[in-house]
């Protein structure tokens, strides 16, 4: 544990891509607009406006659904070179107060501000004149939590989400964990959310009292991870150099695939891309897997994990060979990935660099 109480900022701009579209067209402002893919071609929600969440629309969702709750929605490509723009507007903001900044992705990031360029005591403080220098540079709003670390701050941020600001002080921490339920929590989705429930296990807090053997079972290896998270410990450091641990692709089909040479086509151009920009990173790679979706909506992954590489026809070959170990061919797939993982610096590189604002897929 540090002795220093830290001030971390978990800073979280709203509706990222679907807020750009609307300070762009205005005519968009206060309707319901989603961006990502076309419903016809089995798209999915990148990015809803807050109008369309009303209607229940979330990111990830098909876009087939999304239209069926909202029939008057408004879908929009996703523009990545002009979200990338702005990202960079508001990290340019963020390292300016601190060079503590860790990006999470084009739209949040973490900051340790326990030290900043203003002096400011208070992380309350810090958040605010952050969230005014985000508005007028971009004309968009942002969330902040501030907490003692970043498993609180994060969860803060999203608390009184568009435009939010809230803040656990440390004698705030064991009133606001009461709160939570565990799917809030890294790691527990709906299926270990639910098995937490089975075992009794409903709010953060129960963690706390529940025998290891059950939380095992219901959590795996995160189990332990898990209980210090319940108690609102956290001493993961914010990381400006955070490495890049992965990098891979994915693609869904406007029809299911049925052609086994097809899908291998496919498998191998993703892999192909994974390591050119393993190359252009001097990174290698040692695990290369694949991720394969029925027409079901049953998914399988397949990984191998060899000597370090970064040479194409060696990471194609690894992935097609992969293929072999799933049903691709036997039953209609759905959707195709390839990625490449256990990165390592390519010798005489300069090594791995820092966190990558790319979206993958």
């Amino acid at each position: 544990m540090h002795s220093l109480i830290r001030r971390i900022v978990h800073i979280d701009m709203d509706a990222f891509y679907a807020s750009v579209e609307q300070r762009d067209q205005p005519e968009l402002r206060g309707r319901p607009v989603a961006v990502g893919g076309s419903p016809e071609s089995r798209g999915v929600v990148a990015a809803a406006s807050y109008e369309a969440r009303r209607h229940g629309i979330r990111s990830a969702m098909p876009m087939s659904r999304a239209v069926r709750l909202c029939p008057d929605l408004i879908i929009l490509s996703p523009d990545f070179t002009k979200y990338r723009l702005v990202s960079g507007q508001v990290m340019s903001i963020l390292r300016d107060v601190t060079p503590l900044v860790e990006p999470l992705s084009l739209d949040e990031a973490y900051l340790d501000v326990t030290q900043n360029v203003w002096g400011e005591p208070l992380g309350v403080n810090v958040a605010k004149r952050v969230k005014v220098a985000i508005r007028e540079a971009t004309g968009l709003t942002a969330s902040a939590g501030v907490a003692p670390n970043k498993f609180l701050a994060k969860i803060a941020s999203g608390w009184r989400k568009p435009d939010g600001l809230t803040v656990v002080a440390p004698e705030r921490v064991e009133s606001f964990l009461q709160q939570l339920t565990v799917d809030v929590l890294w790691g527990v989705g709906p299926v270990t959310a639910k098995r937490l429930r089975a075992c009794g296990v409903e709010r953060v807090v129960d963690l706390r009292t529940a025998a290891p053997e059950v939380l095992r079972n219901a959590a795996g290896s995160a189990a332990e991870g898990l209980q210090r998270l319940a108690v609102g410990e956290d001493d993961r450091l914010v990381e400006p150099n955070r490495p890049s641990k992965s990098s891979s692709s994915e693609s869904t089909y406007p029809e299911d695939l049925t052609d086994l040479e097809r899908i291998r086509e496919e498998i191998a151009t993703m892999a192909r891309d994974n390591s050119l920009w393993l190359g252009r990173k001097g990174l290698v790679a040692r695990t290369v897997t694949i991720k394969v979706r029925y027409s079901d909506f049953i998914t399988v992954t397949r990984s191998q994990s060899r000597q370090a590489t970064n040479d194409p026809d060696e990471i194609v070959q690894r992935a097609v060979v992969l293929i072999e170990k799933t049903e691709a061919g036997r039953r209609p797939v759905r959707l195709l990935g390839a990625g490449v993982h256990n990165l390592e610096p390519l010798e005489g590189s300069g090594g791995i660099d820092g966190p990558q604002l790319r979206l993958e897929g």
